[in-house]
């Protein structure tokens, strides 16, 4: 990207190329007698470029207003009315179920709480997600609840269901019944996030004899990995359908499909909500293996949202490839201007511990810096010992990176690497976000029926906040998935100037405005004068 503003000034005073092309042109036109000599001269002035600035954040100083949303995941623990209201109090924006453990009659529960614990926050969004099992394999329920691998045993891993609820140390269940046929001799077997490794000895009948290259203790039901081999389980399966419409019935927001591959298979989802009445569910796209990364561009094109699942995608590909894969995937998202969360392994060590690691916190922090517009808790919350001062810890530290970012920057960049042509509600929107840095603006409203409009505005990443109004509750819930977006509901559209002054109002009581401040107001031109298919976009004041 070429640089501009005082940069460019800079560079031209000093007369530095500004980008590796640069300097390669700047070779063909002047022919120097030592080609070599004159390109690495070049080579390392685009080095000398002044970088960005340090931002000014001082250590004690923590922001109030949070704008990346928290999902949490739901355990026994924490699956009744009072704690879900804990969770919602603390910073849980997202109540996620994953549907690979737990029965319908217990989900119902989950819902059903949820449901008495909002009624007493009004005003509060918080959106019910669904977690496919998806085209995943795991293991069965061992003896005793847990099972202790020794390094270098031999492990026997069947299809046999004899031993489905009866795992040992030397014997264990795993529910893929093509698992013999899949793997060769000298392959790898992982379990649990990679905890256990197995390597393939001589597949037989309905048994994989196996060794184990590292010990573990293993729980029921985890997770089984295949590096490299091509499994042929569906993209959807009876389950996953039967699942999805129970969902659909209950209320759900948002599907977490798991082990999202091809572009196609997002379709097959949106095929079946639409059989089921339920097209405004969202789907994000789980990204966890090779294939799904080399599939992105097509997938991210398909999908509503997307998830980086760093817990098999790290099994799956190289774990220190993860690194790149996540920054690829996130900035990809924010281009396409479709939400984007980072999971797994984010606070682990709170699963024991009342305290993260420092890693831990930074890889939280380095998310959002990286672009998120959610971070997800796991076992966390869903079996851990402290899940309501491991949301407190993601909230800390969400504001903490939130307050680096250069708004500024970020907004030139987005604008800058952004694919022309744009439509005219990107470009309405993005007009808004520009003005949004002129003055200093309390909030951007946003009066949307279908939520588009709201993603742009959250794509140029304001520094306000974005205020949407809306008449459709699972808009509101659904807002929580976009950084910056405060979302209230009416019960219809009318007069567009009421609609505003009500925002306005809404947003005094609720601490984001001021009378005497300034809002700039987006919305569809068919709610003041008739043109369908526009945006506007004005200034108002607030009284």
């Amino acid at each position: 990207m070429e640089a501009t503003g005082e940069t460019m000034s800079y560079l031209s005073k000093h007369n530095i190329p500004q980008t590796l092309d640069a300097a390669v042109k700047n070779l063909l036109a002047v022919q120097p007698e030592d080609p070599k000599a004159f390109l690495a001269q070049q080579l390392a002035a685009v080095g000398t470029k002044p970088a960005p600035p340090i931002p000014d954040v001082t250590v004690m100083h923590t922001p109030q207003s949070r704008e990346t949303s928290i999902i949490c995941t739901i355990g026994p623990k924490v699956a009744n009315a009072e704690m879900l209201g804990k969770l919602m109090d603390t910073g849980m924006d997202v109540t996620r179920m994953n549907f690979s453990h737990g029965t319908y009659e217990w989900f119902e529960g989950v819902i059903s709480s949820k449901k008495e614990a909002e009624a007493s926050r009004p005003g509060k969004w918080v959106a019910l997600a669904l977690d496919t099992k998806g085209p995943e394999i795991r293991t069965g329920l061992m003896s005793g609840g847990e099972i202790t691998v020794i390094p270098g045993s031999e492990v026997v891993v069947t299809t046999n269901e004899e031993f489905k609820t009866s795992g040992t140390a030397s014997r264990i269940y795993v529910d893929y019944k093509d698992l013999p046929t899949t793997v060769k001799p000298g392959g790898l077997i992982y379990m649990d996030d990679g905890l256990l490794g197995l390597k393939v000895i001589e597949c037989s009948g309905m048994d994989v004899k196996c060794v184990a290259i590292n010990g573990a203790t293993l729980s029921d039901r985890r997770g089984v990995n295949l590096p490299n081999a091509r499994v042929t389980l569906p993209a959807v399966s009876e389950k996953d359908k039967a699942d999805i419409t129970f969902g659909c019935k209950n209320g759900i927001d948002v599907i977490f499909a798991s082990f999202i591959r091809t572009a196609a298979q997002v379709q097959e989802i949106k095929d079946l909500l639409k059989s089921l009445d339920a097209s405004h569910v969202m789907v994000f796209s789980k990204i966890e293996n090779q294939e799904g990364i080399d599939n992105f561009d097509e997938i991210l094109k398909a999908t509503d949202g997307v998830m980086v699942a760093r817990g098999d995608l790290g099994i799956e590909i190289p774990a220190q490839k993860v690194f790149t894969a996540q920054k690829m995937l996130i900035r990809k998202c924010n281009i396409a201007a479709k939400p984007v969360i980072c999971a797994t392994q984010m606070l682990e060590s709170m699963i024991v511990n009342p305290r993260p690691t420092r890693a831990e916190v930074s890889d939280v922090g380095n998310a959002i810096a990286d672009g998120a517009d959610c971070v997800m808790l796991s076992g966390e919350t869903a079996k851990g010992k402290w899940p309501l001062e491991a949301v407190s810890m993601m909230c800390d530290v969400c504001l903490e990176a939130e307050a680096m970012f250069d708004g500024d920057g970020i907004f030139r960049y987005m604008k800058d690497i952004t694919p022309r042509p744009i439509s005219s509600m990107e470009a309405m929107a993005r007009s808004a976000v520009s003005l949004s840095f002129d003055e200093d603006f309390a909030m951007i409203i946003v009066v949307s029926e279908a939520g588009t409009t709201q993603k742009y505005v959250a794509k140029y990443r304001p520094r306000c906040p974005i205020f949407v109004v809306t008449n459709k509750p699972h808009i509101a819930r659904q807002g929580v998935f976009l950084r910056g977006v405060i979302s209230h509901v009416v019960e219809s559209f009318g007069n567009v100037n009421e609609l505003l002054e009500l925002a306005c109002n809404v947003a005094k009581t609720k601490g984001i405005a001021q009378r005497g401040q300034k809002a700039i107001a987006v919305y569809d031109s068919d709610l003041s004068d008739g043109i369908e298919d526009a945006t506007t976009c004005r200034v108002i004041e607030i009284r």
